[in-house]
């Protein structure tokens, strides 16, 4: 028997009948097999849809950079950089399918952002109200933050030109209605730079983003490694900021040449390895990745023939979905 819930999102918000649909569901990295067992049986039991496919995000957001770029001929291979609010994945996936063994993390996303912004705005003693401090921290992040290319340069443009780089935030307090206004300056850069520089915010993590990628592909299967560096997408709202794509990719680049060198070196010059090319791919959907790219894969033939029926459900139960074959489109 369905609840309420289930009745008022499908019935009264997408307004149509689950029996009569197929349905494409995410799940995020290193997902259990028995929380899909699970969500089969939610699924076909309690909601009785005709056919079931949970994707792995990572996938998705590759589906997504290739719909949105026209790549054609192009396969599912790829370096996924996913943030989102509460944590940042790093995800190698080959011809669709996810190199579990290498997938990295990093405990810092958007909420941790807005939290150094809202700590640096208070450290300065900007006039923030304290009942809209968290909400005007998440509009400076969200609307006046982006990427330098080098931090202590930018701090000597700030000093040099503050007025082409502050900007004023205002608004009026809740309780009184009075008037308020605030400065925003050096959190426009220093706050992203967390995911460059993560012990400005916590010492409980300090490996960069850009070496944090590094190490996914670097420890994924040989004969993939040029095709993940080669296409790394970027997915999630934490990854929006102006520049952030040419940051990450000109980090990478760098580690990845100071590697190849220190090989060349090595050799005493034996052997000239061929260069790596690095390349950050950047879109107009990216906030929404995962989601766009379930449409598109959602609305190609062979999604229907890579989805669980209900049939093959009542026939072998829902351990068939413990792992979707991966749609081609």
């Amino acid at each position: 028997m369905q609840s309420r819930p289930q009745l008022t999102a499908l019935s009264r918000y997408l307004r149509c009948d689950p029996e009569d649909h197929f349905v494409l569901l995410t799940e995020p990295p290193l997902n259990a097999p028995e929380n899909r067992e699970y969500t089969a049986e939610i699924m076909f039991e309690s909601f009785n849809v005709a056919g079931l496919y949970i994707g792995v995000q990572a996938v998705l957001a590759l589906a997504a950079s290739l719909a949105s770029k026209r790549v054609g001929g192009a396969t599912l291979t790829g370096t996924v950089i996913d943030a989102g609010d509460g944590v940042t994945h790093v995800i190698p996936v080959a011809d669709g399918f996810v190199l579990a063994g290498s997938i990295k993390s990093m405990p810092i996303a958007g909420r941790d952002l807005t939290a150094f912004v809202q700590q640096l705005m208070r450290e300065r003693g900007e006039a923030v109200p304290p009942e809209s401090a968290l909400d005007v921290a998440r509009r400076v992040k969200e609307q006046h933050c982006y990427v330098c290319s080098d931090l202590a340069k930018e701090f000597q443009k700030l000093d040099r030109e503050p007025e082409k780089y502050l900007r004023t935030i205002s608004g009026v307090k809740a309780a009184t209605n009075a008037p308020w206004s605030a400065q925003v300056a050096y959190e426009r850069f220093l706050a992203p730079e967390v995911f460059f520089q993560p012990e400005i915010y916590s010492s409980d993590f300090s490996t960069p983003l850009p070496e944090m990628v590094d190490r996914a592909i670097a420890t994924s299967p040989i004969d993939t490694r040029r095709a993940l560096y080669g296409n790394i997408v970027l997915s999630g709202g934490s990854t929006m900021y102006k520049d952030f794509g040419r940051r990450v990719q000109r980090d990478i680049k760098r580690l990845v040449d100071a590697r190849v060198a220190e090989s060349e070196a090595r050799s005493g010059g034996g052997f000239k390895a061929q260069a790596v090319e690095v390349n950050v791919l950047t879109h107009h959907m990216q906030r929404f990745a995962v989601w766009f790219g379930g449409s598109v894969l959602s609305s190609t033939p062979d999604f229907y023939r890579a989805a669980h029926t209900k049939a093959q459900y009542e026939e072998y139960g829902p351990n068939i979905c413990r792992a979707n074959p991966v749609a081609r489109w």
